[in-house]
Formats: structure tokens, C-alpha cells, sequence
């Protein structure tokens, strides 16, 4: 049986970083479409309190980037020693090209909130996502 080479432990941590970071943008697209946007926070509103769908989508941002990292280190190291199934590995594929077709379709379409309210939100989710998806890939390879 040949032996197989690890990936680089940067490449690891670069490729889930992107992936993590991939999908919380794709959630955070998808989660503006159905009213979980991160834009209530700069509401000017006074009377009001944050809205629990701008609580609900920083959670879930932050889920997902972290749960992204996490699983594609375990990934990665699962498929160099070719451990991953022919069927999950088509099932990985499916999810992910739906989910960011999802994006894709959600991000072309106008925008009903505010420009700079879109682009802080954009911006805090892009940040959020990196944050937490260094933080479950860095997690993932120091406990293997």
C-alpha cells in the first residue's frame, strides 16, 4: 500500500479558513433574504431593542464559520488518507455547489435595506466568519 503524504498543517489551516469563511457569507446572504440580518443592529430606532433576528444571524454566522473550519481540517485529513466514502464525497459536493448557488441567486437580487447599513453588516459578517472559522480550524488541528 503506498504511503500517503499529510498536507502542509498552513494548508490545512488556509483551505478551511476560506471554506469556513465561504459559508458564513453564504448564510449571511441567504439568512438577509428571510429577515436574519445583521443590518438591526445599526438601526437608529431608540424605543426599540436589537432585534432578535440580527441576534439569531450573528449566531448563526458565527456557527457555521467555526463549524466550517472545524469540518473541513477533519475533511482534509480524511480525504489525503482517502478515508472519505465515493458517496459522502458527492454528497459534500452537492451541498456546498446548492449552497452557494443559493448565495449566488440571493446576492443578485436588489437590495431592500439601506447601502451603508448592507455594507457594515457585510463587513461584520466577513469578519465574524474569519474569526470563527480560524478558530474551529485551529481548534480541529490541535486536538488531532
Amino acid at each position: 500500500m503506498a504511503e500517503t503524504t499529510p498536507f502542509p498543517r498552513h494548508l490545512i489551516l488556509g483551505g478551511a479558513m476560506i471554506s469556513g469563511l465561504l459559508l458564513a457569507l453564504a448564510v449571511h446572504m441567504l439568512g438577509a433574504r428571510y429577515g436574519l440580518d445583521l443590518g438591526g443592529l445599526w438601526r437608529t430606532d431608540k424605543r426599540s431593542l436589537m432585534p432578535a433576528g440580527a441576534a439569531i444571524a450573528w449566531w448563526l454566522i458565527a456557527t457555521v464559520g467555526f463549524c466550517g473550519g472545524y469540518f473541513t481540517v477533519n475533511l482534509m485529513r480524511s480525504a489525503v488518507s482517502g478515508e472519505i466514502p465515493q458517496r459522502m464525497r458527492q454528497f459534500l459536493i452537492a451541498v456546498g455547489v446548492l449552497l452557494l448557488a443559493g448565495a449566488g441567486h440571493v446576492a443578485s437580487a436588489p437590495s431592500a435595506g439601506p447601502t451603508i447599513s448592507g455594507v457594515l453588516a457585510g463587513l461584520a459578517a466577513l469578519c465574524l466568519g474569519a474569526v470563527m472559522a480560524f478558530c474551529g480550524a485551529h481548534f480541529a488541528l490541535r486536538r488531532a
